[in-house]
């Protein structure tokens, strides 16, 4: 009750009641709002968290609910003829961090088991055999392959690149396919000679207006970074992507940029942020009024948002969106729409994001089920397939069963090795494996390898 004897109703609950006292269904209200009739239904539910005062000043408008219910002011301040809005401090930038060792638990159907061992079968007999070199240290490339593309990436940003001569527009196009190619491919190696300078490139033409190159340069480096748990200059880049993206006026780019903030604001535990700005986004009316690739960022945006519930502890949620997002990407049928944002979008990419979701959700039987309605051949990349066996590996570790966990990263390795090496995630994966139990000649031999033994 607030002071006056009144039953106080969180914004979402009021906004349901207010609706349904109208007698507005959730679309009216989503045409009167601008959103859509699930924004609408997300919003009163609580998933998509109603706290963005330009949200709620919306559906005050839209409802005639008056401002102070909904915690508002009756007005904005109006200064020098600007619409001023109340004034918070940034949010401190967090600091890098791998997420926690494995857990280690018993109990799962051996059954069910070796149907999804099936699928590691053939790659991780390749992968046992690699090669290590005398004295059992790992390929001098691999292991610093991280660093060095970190630094060659902070130096871009930073403008210290010099001297680097700016190729033409078609040789640029050409630079900047092949970088994406090396992202799929998981060519780490080559993306750290290749997108720095792409960087470099991009701001040389923005310098005339032309901010499509900056643009997609930084969000591949966004991706990259968020990657290598780089969170720090995760946000410089995505900050940049941001701007360069709402400067070309190109929808998906825009889109593209929140999508890729939202997982950083996930990655720092901001889930009511991350969400607002997924699901935000996805209801824009650029997207929900655009042809079939908008239709598949909106299905990638609430495929994050899905993600986001699932960090949140909302495994409902987190199923809910998934089935939003899997019923956008049947409607767009099989083929693998905007592979250069995340990895595409299909059904059979929201199924290994259902994997993932699932995992997060503390579900490991049924990350497992998941995974055994998907054959890695149909991914679209190499480095969905990597993905695909690292979240089979981290569903394994939750049951406890180490050998099928080192069979999985040896399956990851033979398919990415740059990936496997690379990545701290997947090094945190073999760090769990070394430190809660026996080791055998090809977990020793895979540690080696990413240089967590020498």
């Amino acid at each position: 009750m607030d002071a006056g004897g009144r039953e106080q109703l969180d914004p979402g609950e009021l906004v349901r009641r207010t609706r349904k006292e109208q007698g507005l269904t959730l679309a009216q209200l989503g045409e009167r709002a601008g959103y859509s009739a699930a924004q609408v239904s997300r919003y009163e539910r609580g998933i998509s968290p109603l706290t963005n005062v330009t949200v709620l000043r919306v559906f005050a408008d839209a409802l005639g609910i008056a401002p102070q219910a909904l915690g508002l002011t009756s007005q904005p301040g109006i200064q020098r003829g600007r619409t001023i809005g109340p004034i918070t401090a940034y949010p401190r930038l967090p600091t890098s961090k791998v997420a926690g060792t494995a857990r280690w638990e018993d109990g799962e159907d051996p059954v069910r088991r070796r149907q999804v061992l099936a699928n590691l079968a053939v790659t991780a007999a390749a992968a046992a055999g690699a090669p290590i070199l005398a004295g059992g240290r790992p390929p001098a490339n691999d292991a610093v392959l991280r660093e060095v593309l970190v630094a060659r990436l902070r130096d871009a940003m930073l403008g210290l690149h010099h001297n680097i001569a700016v190729p033409s527009g078609a040789a640029l196009n050409t630079d900047l396919s092949r970088a994406l190619t090396d992202f799929h491919t998981c060519r780490y190696g080559s993306l750290a000679l290749r997108l720095p300078r792409l960087i470099h490139a991009g701001h040389a033409r923005s310098a005339s207006g032309d901010c499509a190159l900056l643009a997609r340069s930084y969000l591949l480096a966004t991706r990259m970074l968020i990657k290598l748990d780089e969170q720090q200059l995760g946000w410089m880049a995505a900050d940049r992507a941001r701007h360069s993206a709402e400067a070309t006026g190109d929808v998906l780019l825009v889109a593209e940029a929140a999508r890729q903030l939202a997982v950083l604001a996930r990655k720092a535990d901001w889930h009511e942020q991350a969400m607002s700005i997924a699901l935000t986004a996805a209801d824009h009316p650029g997207l929900r009024g655009g042809g079939l690739d908008h239709a598949a960022e909106r299905g990638l945006l609430i495929q994050s948002a899905a993600y986001t519930a699932a960090k949140a502890g909302d495994a409902s949620g987190m199923r809910e969106l998934t089935d939003e997002a899997a019923a956008i990407a049947k409607e767009l049928g099989d083929t693998t729409r905007l592979r250069d944002h995340g990895g595409g979008f299909s059904p059979t990419t929201v199924q290994l994001h259902r994997i993932s979701a699932e995992n997060s959700a503390g579900d490991p039987a049924t990350a497992l089920a998941a995974a055994r309605a998907v054959t890695p051949q149909s991914l679209p990349s190499t480095e969905r397939r990597a993905r695909y066996y690292t979240d089979i590996t981290t569903a394994y570790g939750r049951w406890g069963h180490r050998d099928d966990c080192v069979r999985a990263l040896l399956a990851a390795e033979h398919h990415a090795p740059e990936e496997t090496h690379a990545r701290p995630a997947v090094k945190s994966l073999i760090s769990g494996l070394l430190t809660s139990g026996r080791t055998t000649t090809e977990l020793r031999g895979l540690a080696a390898r990413t240089g967590l033994l020498t």
